[in-house]
């Protein structure tokens, strides 16, 4: 009896060691693969196939997982180095890179260290593509840069399984002394554009301001022919007026009325007058000894005016008429008495 419960005791270590063993391999036969990742599955170090993400049964002991990938996007950042340009002015220069792993198999088998390989080839390309560019060209072009710099770096990478998607260069620092320099000459050329820019607002001041004249002569003329004009018709007027009035004055003196002649002659010698007393040269103004003909005349012009008024046609010819007697003096005609006009040409 002591024998067989030792046997049967040996037994069951047996079966528990075959049931942890066969736990275990089907722990190990069991493979998750988490989302944004890919493993590589060799058998008997040899790669088979690659396993997406999920769920996975290996046969443990034969296959085993090689390289566990990650596909997502990456991000790697270039460090800073100096690059000499194409007019020897040396720049230091940094950037980032971005590339996603499109097969995990070719960039686990095709190339060791995977980070560092995209590392030293996009550096030695910054190198080359910056140093074939003059200095404003590297600070101006940094778009084409960075085109240049992922076409060449892509296509190297194409056979590792991998996308470069973009590479941006992020800091382009020349030497201070090529920095100063560059002020000077930007702030030279900002003082030139200022000066043309202010020439041409002088010379466009000085246009408008000879169009304005142009403009003003214009107007100016134009004003003066139509003043012109004007005073033109303004003395054809007054001459038709005057004609006018000395045709009236005719057809007076022929109807035998002679205050009309007394209205012209007293016209003049008023504005006779007047001219001698506006003289600047005359202080001192001696009135004739035949004012008295004047006041006279003016009385005749006053008498043709209430006739003219009054719409008598007929002028008094004989009744009424002045008649000069030589002395400055006057009589009594049958129209009453007149003022004598006193002047050369009366008659006794």
């Amino acid at each position: 009896m002591p024998e067989v419960g030792i046997d049967f005791s040996g037994a069951a270590i047996f079966a528990t060691i075959l049931v942890i063993v066969a736990v275990v391999m089907v722990f190990a036969g069991v493979k998750v693969v988490p989302q944004g990742n890919e493993y590589t599955l060799e058998r008997f170090g040899r790669y088979t196939r690659t396993m997406r993400p999920g769920l996975h049964l290996i046969i443990p002991l034969v296959d085993r997982i090689g390289t566990r990938m990650n596909v997502m996007e990456r991000v790697l950042d270039v460090p800073t180095q100096e690059v000499i340009t194409k007019d020897n002015a040396m720049v230091s220069v940094d950037g980032v890179v971005f590339f996603q792993v499109l097969d995990a198999a070719r960039a686990s088998y095709e190339v060791n260290q995977l980070e560092l390989a995209i590392l030293n080839l996009t550096m030695t390309n910054i190198r080359t593509v910056m140093g074939s560019m003059d200095l404003d060209e590297l600070l101006s072009r940094r778009d084409e840069i960075n085109n240049r710099l992922l076409n060449v770096v892509d296509e190297a990478t194409g056979p590792w399984g991998v996308k470069v998607t973009r590479i941006e260069i992020k800091d382009i620092a020349p030497p201070r002394d090529l920095v100063d320099a560059m002020a000077r000459q930007m702030k030279a050329e900002r003082e030139k554009r200022a000066a043309v820019l202010e020439a041409e607002g002088d010379r466009a001041a000085q246009i408008l301001r000879a169009e304005g004249e142009k403009q003003s002569a214009i107007l100016e003329a134009e004003g003066r022919r139509e003043a012109a004009f004007r005073d033109a018709e303004a003395r054809e007027r007054e001459a038709e007026a005057e004609g006018r009035a000395t045709t009236m004055v005719s057809e007076a003196i022929a109807n035998g009325d002679v205050q009309a002649v007394n209205y012209f002659v007293a016209q003049k010698y008023v504005e006779a007058l007047r001219d001698i007393a506006s003289a600047p040269n005359e202080k001192v103004l001696f009135l004739p000894l035949e004012a008295s003909g004047v006041i006279g005349a003016i009385g005749g012009v006053a008498e043709l005016t209430r006739q003219a008024f009054r719409g008598d046609p007929a002028a008094p010819r004989g009744g009424g008429a002045t008649a000069s007697t030589g002395d400055g003096g006057s009589r009594s005609e049958p129209g009453g008495p007149v003022p004598s006009t006193a002047m050369p040409w009366s008659t006794d």
